[in-house]
Order: structure tokens, then sequence, then C-alpha cells
């Protein structure tokens, strides 16, 4: 009886917690990971004494009150592989030909997973043959006439200086038997895709259509997400890069309200439906007064609303700072036009000029003279080369994606997960979001640094 076996027959319905958010596992072999077939090639990595085996995992809710009920119950928890070499391989490097891609927004970090998974495949596997596919999946379509990039150690050895991706990128669907097409005529056995929620759909149907074709092609996907929202993955590479620069800005215009009398300082900061870096940022440079972000709503009329806050801070301190997330506030254009992007998401409504213009009216009409500096960081940052901190977390997804793929594992990304590089099941991230609790423990510190407040009237003010 093989280990699964074991652990499925108790396998009861269970919930785990990430940031509040309950998320019900059903069993076990949910988090088991696709392989093509038997490893049987000894690995050809060099004075390895931490090759890592199927059956090492980590827990998804190492909680104590978790464990003591799984003794309880007699038990075991839902729980990722670890991510790592494996003493045997499925493909025999001499014969095989990768792929890279990157897709959807740009973020620091690209070009060291890129780095990372060349220098891996070229330098401890021996496999000389790498290619990027230029501008995202319109790469693979032959229509599109995009040029593939040969990758090798001289290509890539300087790119970690470089912001955003060599290859480039782009949104929207692409047909996945037309990819599936392209892959068999380039004789591809692992295909590296890189990118966000609509990357990870998009590479669990491409595996999907590789395996009901019948072929051996290995899809490994490394999550990527400047405002760290991808469920089911604790960190994404460009995070703390984007919080870096975010502090920056925050001292800027902390720097700006405190230069003029009645100064205000106003940050919008990326995070569609996750407000991570604004929140962060706001711990990191506690200059912030007012946070706002998607999953916390708040007026801006009203006794306790925004606008009256922030005439109190100013009457008081005589200056103010404001950091809004870009997806912040979305319910004061719920009657505009709903626009879509390329890959089908929606296109959100500019908070930080909005913000702007009704604060200026506000106190325009409270005849309150008021010095308003706005600042928008948002593309400069996803642009920029990784920090330090970023760079040693791609190398260690770019390498951990590598062994993945060589150990024939497909339909998987590789991801870090109680503090360790983990692999995870395409469909369990897939399609999902990441959210902050309103309740939890990161936006309670917030707003514990800021004293704002809720934000919100009782009902029927305002």
């Amino acid at each position: 009886m093989t280990f699964w076996e074991k652990v499925s027959s108790d396998s009861k319905l269970k919930s785990i917690q990430y940031d509040g958010k309950a998320r019900m596992i059903r069993n076990i072999e949910e988090t088991s990971v696709q392989c093509l077939g038997e490893a049987k090639i000894p690995s050809p990595l060099k004075s390895r004494e931490n090759f890592v085996t199927d059956d090492e995992g980590v827990l998804i809710d190492a909680s104590l009150r978790s464990m003591q009920q799984a003794l309880q119950e007699g038990t075991v928890k839902p729980w990722l592989e670890i991510a790592g070499p494996r003493g045997k391989i499925y493909f025999d490097p001499s014969k095989l030909r990768c792929a890279i891609v990157t897709c959807g927004g740009l973020c620091p970090g690209l070009n060291d997973i890129i780095r990372s998974v060349v220098l891996e495949l070229y330098y401890g596997y021996g496999d000389s043959n790498v290619y990027g596919i230029r501008y995202g999946l319109q790469g693979f379509i032959p229509k599109y006439n995009h040029d593939i990039m040969e990758l090798t150690p001289d290509s890539v050895v300087n790119i970690l200086e470089l912001g955003g991706s060599i290859l480039g990128s782009s949104r929207g669907p692409q047909d996945i038997e037309e990819i599936v097409d392209s892959l068999e005529r380039m004789n591809i056995g692992i295909l590296f895709m890189v990118g966000g929620d609509g990357t990870l759909k998009a590479a669990t149907l491409l595996a999907d259509t590789i395996l009901a074709r019948g072929l051996k092609i290995s899809v490994v996907g490394i999550p990527k997400t400047i405002d760290n929202d991808i469920y089911m993955v604790a960190r994404s590479f460009g995070f703390e890069t984007a919080v870096d620069v975010a502090t920056e800005a925050i001292k800027g215009a902390h720097n700006e309200s405190k230069g003029y009398p009645n100064g205000i300082g106003l940050i919008k900061l990326m995070g569609r439906h996750s407000g991570y870096i604004a929140a962060t940022a706001t711990l990191a440079q506690q200059d912030v007064n007012f946070a706002l972000i998607p999953e916390v709503d708040f007026d801006l009329e009203g006794p306790q609303g925004l606008l009256a806050a922030l005439e109190e801070r100013v009457a008081k301190r005589g200056h103010a700072v404001v950091v809004a997330a870009e997806g912040a506030g979305q319910k004061y254009f719920q009657e505009d036009r709903e626009e879509l992007d390329e890959s089908g998401n929606i296109l959100l409504k500019d908070i930080g000029i909005f913000l702007k213009n009704r604060i200026i009216g506000y106190f325009k009409e409270k005849k309150i003279n008021i010095s308003l500096k706005y600042i928008d960081p948002s593309y400069m940052i996803r642009s920029l080369p990784a920090n330090a901190n970023d760079r040693v977390f791609c190398s260690f997804l770019g390498r951990g994606a590598v062994h993945a793929g060589m150990a024939g594992k497909t339909n998987l990304l590789v991801g870090f997960w109680n503090y360790t590089y983990v692999h995870l099941p395409m469909g369990l991230s897939a399609g999902k979001r990441k959210q902050m609790d309103p309740h939890g423990k990161l936006w309670n510190s917030v707003m514990e640094a800021t004293g704002q407040g809720s934000l919100k009237n009782e009902s029927g003010q305002g």
C-alpha cells in the first residue's frame, strides 16, 4: 500500500486557514502532484547529500490545534511536497529541450527567474537546449511571428541588472491547442510558465490538453504577482521590492506634506484586489495616517468618513499622509461602464485621481487652504530590477522549478508555504485569490500604526 493509499482512507473534509479565510481541502490527495512517469535516470547533480524524496512534506496547517485534532482522530493532515532535487530524474538531459515564457504584467525578478532556470539547467543538469518564448503566450502562435530566443549562460549572465523581462510579455488568452501544437513542433520536454492567476489557469489547461494527447511534456508554473495575492502561496517574488520602493514614495509624500501649511501627501500603490503592498509599506514607513485597501470598505462623506477624519488630522497636526491601494474604493465607480483588459480582468477606475479631486473639492468648499501632492509610482515599481532579498528568493524558485520538471512532475507550481519551498498542484491556486483578513494581525497592526479608525459611518449617517 502506497503512502497516499494509507492516508486517503482517513480523508475527511478538512478546513485550513490562510490569513483568516477558510479553505476546504477535501482530502489529502488534492495536494498530490502529477508525474509523467517513473523517474529512472540517476541525477547528474554532483556532491548532493540533500536529495528530496516525494514523501517529504510540510503540513498546510501546522497550528497546535490542528496537530492536536489529528492526534485525536488518528489522521494525517493535508501536506505539500517539499521542492528540491530528486535522486532520480525522468528526462535525459542530453536529449531534452526546455522553454520558458513570462506572461502578464511586469514584476521585479522576472529576469532573475529566467537566469536561475537557465543556469540550473545548464550547469546542474547539462541541458544546453533552453529557449525563451517571446511576448508571452503569443510567442507560441505562428500568426504573431515572434522569434524564439536561445538562452545560454552568456546571454543571461547580466540580465538581473535589468528591469522587466528580456523575453517580453503579453496579456490575453491564446488557443491552447495551437500552443500544444507549437510545443510538439519544437520538441519541448519541459515548459516553465511564469505568471499570475491567468497564466496559472492557462497552464492548467495546457497540462490537461497535453495529458489528453498522451504527450510527455512537463508544465511547471512559477507564481508571479507583485500584489502577493496568489492563493496558497505565502510569498511571491517582486513583493519585497515593491514594498521597498513604496516606502520611499511614502517618505517623499511625508516630507512634502510637512513642508507646507496643511500639507497632504496622497500615494496610490499597486493592489488590485489585495492590499498587501499598501499595508506592509504603511508598517515599514510609519508616517501614514490613513491606509485604504480593497478588502476594507470606507466612507468618504459623513462624520466618520475619510474626509472628516482627514480634516481633523490636518487641523491638529498640520499635515497628513494617505495611502490607497489601486483597488480600494471601487464602489464609488459602480455607475461607470465596466471595461475589461485583454486577459478579461476588470479595468479598475483610478482611485488616486478620484481621491485627489474629492479631497481638493472638500477643503475648497470648507475654505481651508491645503497643499496636496499626489504620487503614483505604480509602473515605476513593477518595471524595476529586484532587490537583494527578491533575487535570493527568485534563485530558489527557479532552481526548484527545474528540479520539479527534471523529475517529470507536471501541472504544478513551485511556491512558498510555512517557510518552505513546496510543490503545489496548479488546481489549488489557479482561479483563486489570496486577500487580507480585515480582522487579522496585519490589518490590525496597520490600524494601530495609523490610528485611523474604521472610516465608516453608523447606519443612516452620511
